[in-house]
């Protein structure tokens, strides 16, 4: 099964960059007058089994620095087009490339930063018993309204259940959400704040199922 689902990836992020270059396009040119160079964001993220590769998404922030030459904060640099940009997804479609070359996968839980690796429980780390996706069954269930804990069980719950048929529910729910605009932002965020480590899960707490 793992195979066939290979191959979907490779189709759907093949037929992907060949019908949707001149929207990507579109969006590069907005970005180079918007934001200038460089219109692509690369950064290393953990894979399948925590190995490390670069993602590659438009950019959606500025490189604004303080007087120290540091960056200012994620939500202080996210620019007007960064977040229309957010709000439609549009920066997510350069790693359909991550899709094609193995490095992703269209669905499994989204790849997150190499630091976070060391705030992880051992059972937080399944979920990179796959690869990580474009999208997943947390976006699908809330995105960036859920809380990390929420986010990790969600993902253990898709590692724990996945199917092809679960893939395909996801995509599909995916072009819902991309439409409707849901769970794009924290309330009252204007980025996920950064993950520092788990908490006890509370009594009784259940996770989402399909």
């Amino acid at each position: 099964m793992q195979g066939v689902k290979r191959l979907i990836d490779i189709l759907f992020a093949a037929c992907g960059l060949l019908l949707l270059w001149p929207l990507m396009l579109l969006v590069a040119v907005g970005g180079l007058f918007s934001m200038g160079r460089p219109v692509l964001f690369r950064q290393q993220r953990p894979g399948y089994k925590g190995r490390p590769f670069m993602v590659v998404k438009f950019r959606t922030m500025s490189l604004a620095r303080d007087a120290q030459g540091a960056l200012l904060p994620e939500g202080e640099r996210l620019t007007a087009y960064g977040a229309f940009l957010r709000r439609f997804s549009l920066d997510e479609l350069p790693q359909l490339w991550n899709v094609l070359t193995g490095e992703m996968s269209l669905v499994g839980p989204r790849p997150l930063l190499m630091q976070y690796l060391g705030h992880y429980t051992h059972e937080q780390a399944r979920r990179h018993d796959v690869h990580p996706g474009i999208t997943g069954w947390a976006q699908v269930n809330g995105r960036n309204d859920l809380t990390w804990d929420e986010k990790f069980a969600l993902d253990l719950w898709y590692v724990d259940h996945w199917s092809l048929g679960l893939d395909l529910r996801i995509i599909l729910r995916t072009l819902g959400r991309v439409l409707k605009r849901e769970g794009i932002s924290p309330a009252g965020e204007a980025v996920m704040p950064e993950f520092m480590g788990t908490r006890q899960p509370k009594p009784g707490a259940s996770q989402q199922n399909p």
